[in-house]
């Protein structure tokens, strides 16, 4: 990979989308919309083995099921896109404004923030998402993702590149895509230290890919995190509700970072609850309780340390008995992500201090953990659900690839 001419190619770009207007950078949006439904077939050909190559390797289904596009996720796809193209555009809004005494005029004033990088795993649909946020917030943007999705990242790629193209004011040179090899991530760490030549990296993905670009990278990082996210059924919880949403979020797709992988139970409704929770799971997903749980489930298996704050990704989640909402809180903080968590409760008061004190990007009370998602929110797309607290925080949408900048106007003014 030469990632100098790469990133030349990509300054050069953002420069171009940094003069644009909303109305042609929606133009050029729409175009890519229309040549991602033309070209739906060769896209899915492109999945379809690159599904195939998987399975041979003995990627689990789970896993599968981020990798897969068909034609409903792809017309998800268009209509993230289309949303994207909907919303306002960031790029020149006046955050604040103000006059000194001395007379000088301060705006302070959204601005893109240049190139971008996304380092990925296994999800065709990011490529997309990444690129249209990146786009319409002015900005130019270096796509890795997994070689378990390559063949279908290229043929994306190329669908966009030919759209950009084949329109009057696209830039097709905001976006690139870097050859995967198998086993070598050596482009990773390029990327990693393109210090002057990336303004940004954002890792989307598990906890060992997250982890290794939080510890080498030298340029900034926008941490985006595995989810470890928990369900907490209070004493005065709507035991019929939390079974509900429970089944929601472990069950509906397991494989991605908005599901749940521990539930938690006040020993005031364990013994009642946790039968509902087992009958309403009916044997599709794996128990890993505690010895306080593992009373009340009759297919549960003894939890080990490593499952309690683990991300499993499949039909797979622990059990822990608490006495109090208190206890509660404290594990989930010493266990999470920071991502998203969740209590049942009909006690105003429980919900409150349940928002209060947990530190995660999403807490929720009484619904599925699985609403935390760009697109839920409203975003069209999203980036990634950031788990840190500068910049950007929960699910990232065009504001999060923006900073901004002070424009002082004077009339000759020195200090």
């Amino acid at each position: 990979m030469n990632l100098d001419e790469i990133t030349s190619s990509l300054r050069s770009g953002s420069q171009k989308l940094a003069l644009q207007n909303a109305a042609i950078k929606n133009v050029a949006l729409n175009a890519v919309a229309e040549a991602l439904n033309i070209n739906r077939a060769s896209i899915i050909d492109a999945n379809t083995k690159d599904i195939e190559i998987a399975r041979k390797n003995g990627v689990s289904e789970s896993i599968i099921d981020r990798l897969l596009l068909n034609d409903k996720r792809i017309n998800g796809i268009i209509n993230g896109l289309k949303a994207v193209i909907s919303q306002t555009d960031p790029i020149g809004e006046e955050v604040a404004g103000w006059k000194t005494p001395n007379g000088l005029q301060i705006r302070q004033v959204r601005v893109p923030l240049g190139v971008v990088a996304i380092i990925y795993e296994n999800r065709p649909n990011v490529t997309v998402d990444a690129f249209s946020l990146a786009y319409k917030s002015g900005n130019a943007i270096l796509l890795r993702g997994s070689s378990s999705s390559y063949l279908s990242n290229v043929e994306i790629v190329r669908v966009i590149k030919d759209a950009l193209a084949g329109v009057e004011g696209g830039v097709p040179e905001a976006i690139e895509l870097v050859e995967v090899k198998e086993h070598d991530h050596s482009d990773v760490d390029q990327i990693l230290t393109a210090v002057g030549k990336i303004d940004v990296v954002l890792p989307r993905g598990g906890k060992k890919l997250i982890e290794t670009v939080v510890r080498n990278a030298r340029i900034p990082v926008i941490e985006t995190g595995s989810g470890v996210c928990h369900l907490y059924v209070d004493s005065e919880g709507d035991l019929e509700m939390a079974c509900k949403v429970a089944e929601n979020a472990k069950i509906q797709r397991p494989s991605v970072c908005n599901a749940i992988e521990c539930i938690v139970v006040h020993s005031a409704v364990a013994e009642k609850f946790l039968p509902m929770l087992e009958e309403k799971f009916a044997g599709r997903v794996k128990f890993h309780a505690d010895e306080r749980a593992i009373k009340y489930l009759k297919s549960a298996i003894p939890a080990t340390n490593n499952d309690f704050g683990n991300e499993y990704l499949d039909y797979e989640c622990c059990v822990k008995i608490v006495d109090s909402i208190d206890e509660a809180i404290d594990y989930i903080n010493s266990h999470n992500t920071k991502h998203s968590e969740s209590i049942i409760t009909e006690s105003r008061a429980n919900a409150r201090l349940f928002q209060a004190r947990i530190d995660a990007s999403c807490v929720y009370v009484n619904a599925s953990t699985r609403f935390t998602d760009g697109g839920e929110f409203g975003f069209g797309a999203e980036l990634g659900i950031s788990t840190q607290k500068l910049h950007a925080r929960g699910p990232m949408g065009i504001k999060a690839l923006t900073t901004t900048k002070y424009l002082i106007d004077g009339e000759g003014q020195t200090r």
